[in-house]
């Protein structure tokens, strides 16, 4: 039975959470254009509510709960962007959240969910943080998976409506891999809009587990050990494995310095600031060039810019 799920299921999420998240603008960046030596357009989800894409699917899968679910209260995993949607769009909605972070979790990341009214609990690090979340699960919280469900793919993949509707000569779209939620609803929105266009995945080099599930031909699970917390999944798994498979063209690797460099690279000539999930995307483009050429049109989905300036200046450093 395939996971695969449907740009008509993606069409109505886009109806459902309309009235919740920011309709973000695609433009044109003539200076990363220069940078790149190659149009390119950037779907600008750092503008998103709660500084990312994650709200869309967030919104999708809690307008789904029941009134039995959402009384249970919610439980979550987070390494920061899905932590502080949940916890913002939890408190809107009047529903308890418990979100799961690793210690390395950005400080920003955990003052937001417990300012947001979230119990917010630490694990050594993200597999401990998923086991301490089965165990709340198991005690009648409501789990929600950050990517590992329909509804968050659906909902995510409707900005990928919104970039080729605003951008319809792409010819070529970037999107950064964390555990593969976002890729798998892009990529369905967008090839269903236009088969033409190529779709290419990007990870860091400490939480690549897509391109290690692509390698084996099956979910691993990896210690993740990138700056990029948002992108650090311990695992994929069947559902966006399969997605990606069918869809995605390659999945790049590139080093934690090559992410911090394609940040700064934004800020520099997109004036986008963002995030290394994003930043990743400016040395994965220049890959992607190499491949096909300059003469077609690039985008790249900024998937958030929840970083500081002292993140970015330590990671630099480091």
């Amino acid at each position: 039975m395939s996971l695969l799920i449907s740009v008509e299921r993606i069409a109505a999420a886009e109806k459902t959470i309309a009235a919740h998240v920011t309709r973000t603008p695609a433009v044109v960046s003539d200076g990363l254009s220069a940078h790149l030596g190659c149009r390119t357009a950037l779907k600008l989800e750092n503008l998103q509510r709660c500084g990312c894409f994650k709200a869309r699917g967030i919104v999708n899968r809690l307008a789904s709960l029941s009134d039995a679910e959402r009384s249970k209260g919610l439980i979550t995993v987070s390494g920061g962007n899905h932590g502080i949607a949940i916890a913002n769009i939890a408190r809107t909605m009047g529903i308890a959240a418990t979100v799961v972070m690793p210690d390395a979790a950005p400080a920003r990341s955990k003052e937001r969910v417990a300012a947001d009214g979230a119990r917010l609990l630490l694990a050594a690090d993200v597999s401990i943080a998923f086991a301490l979340a089965e165990e709340n699960r198991r005690a009648g919280l409501t789990y929600i998976h950050g990517y590992d469900d329909p509804e968050i793919i659906e909902g995510h993949g409707t900005l990928g409506l919104e970039f080729i509707r605003d951008v319809p000569d792409l010819t070529d779209v970037v999107v950064s891999i964390g555990g593969g939620g976002l890729i798998s609803g892009v990529a369905t929105a967008m090839k269903a809009m236009k088969p033409s266009l190529r779709i290419w995945g990007v990870e860091t080099d400490g939480a690549n587990s897509m391109s290690r599930a692509l390698a084996e031909g099956r979910p691993v699970t990896i210690k993740p050990t990138s700056i990029a917390t948002t992108l650090s999944a311990p695992t994929v798994t069947e559902r966006t494995l399969e997605h990606v498979k069918a869809l995605v063209e390659h999945v790049f690797v590139v080093s934690d310095a090559q992410a911090i460099t394609g940040t700064l690279a934004l800020a520099e000539w997109a004036k986008v600031w963002a995030e290394p999930a994003a930043g990743c995307l400016v040395p994965a483009a220049r890959q992607v060039i190499e491949r096909v050429g300059g003469d077609g049109v690039l985008g790249l989905v900024v998937c958030g810019g929840n970083a500081t300036f002292d993140d970015v200046q330590r990671w630099r450093q480091a």
